[in-house]
C-alpha cells in the first residue's frame, strides 16, 4: 500500500492500514532512533510515541512530501523534546558511557570519541538540540539542506541559519 493512501486510511481510523504502515516504517525508524539516542528504552518509547502521534495526526499529512520524511520529523521532534527534558532534569548518572550505571554510548558518541578529542565532543554536547539536530542531519547523515529541511520539518533557510549558528558556537567553544 502506498504511504499517502495508507495515511488517508489511518486518518479515517483504519487499524489495518496503521498496522501495515507500522510494519513498513518501524524497523528503519527504530534503527535511526537508536543511533541518535544512547538509551535503548527511551528509543523504544520514542518509537511508540511517534506512531501514536501518526495515529492522532494522520489527517494533518498533506502529501507531496515523502511520508518517511514526515514520519522522521515527528520522531525527531519527540527526540528533541526528550533531550530538553533530560537537560533540565538533574543528572543522576555519572558520565555518558558509564556502563555500571546502565548507560551506554550511542554509535555516534563512540565514533566521535574515536575520531575527535574531548573538547570537540564537549562542544557538540553543549549545542542546543535544534542546532545539534541540524549538524547531525547535514554532517553525520550527509543530507543536503533541502533534505534536512524536510527531515526536520523546518524551512531550508532555518537549516542554513542553524548550521551557521552551530558552526560559530563550535568555533567559539574550541578557540
Amino acid at each position: 500500500m502506498e504511504d499517502d493512501a495508507a495515511l488517508r486510511r489511518i486518518a479515517a481510523g483504519d487499524r489495518a492500514a496503521f498496522q501495515a504502515f507500522y510494519r513498513a516504517h518501524a524497523p528503519w525508524l527504530a534503527a535511526r532512533l537508536r543511533r541518535r539516542c544512547p538509551d535503548p528504552e527511551l528509543a523504544a518509547e520514542l518509537l511508540q510515541e511517534t506512531f501514536l502521534a501518526v495515529w492522532r495526526v494522520a489527517a494533518g499529512y498533506r502529501g507531496g512530501a515523502q511520508a518517511a520524511g514526515w514520519l522522521w520529523s515527528i520522531a525527531l521532534s519527540r527526540l528533541i523534546d526528550a533531550q530538553r527534558r533530560a537537560a533540565v532534569r538533574p543528572q543522576t548518572v555519572a558520565a555518558l558511557g558509564d556502563e555500571e550505571h546502565g548507560r551506554h554510548p550511542s554509535a555516534e558518541d563512540e565514533a566521535l570519541t574515536r575520531v575527535w578529542d574531548t573538547a570537540v565532543i564537549d562542544a557538540l554536547r553543549r549545542l542546543s538540540p535544534e542546532l545539534r539536530a541540524v549538524l547531525q542531519a547535514t554532517v553525520l547523515d550527509g543530507l543536503s539542506v533541502r533534505e534536512a529541511a524536510v527531515l526536520l520539518g523546518v524551512p531550508e533557510g532555518t537549516v542554513k541559519t542553524r548550521a551557521m549558528r552551530a558552526r560559530r558556537q563550535l568555533r567559539e567553544a574550541l578557540s
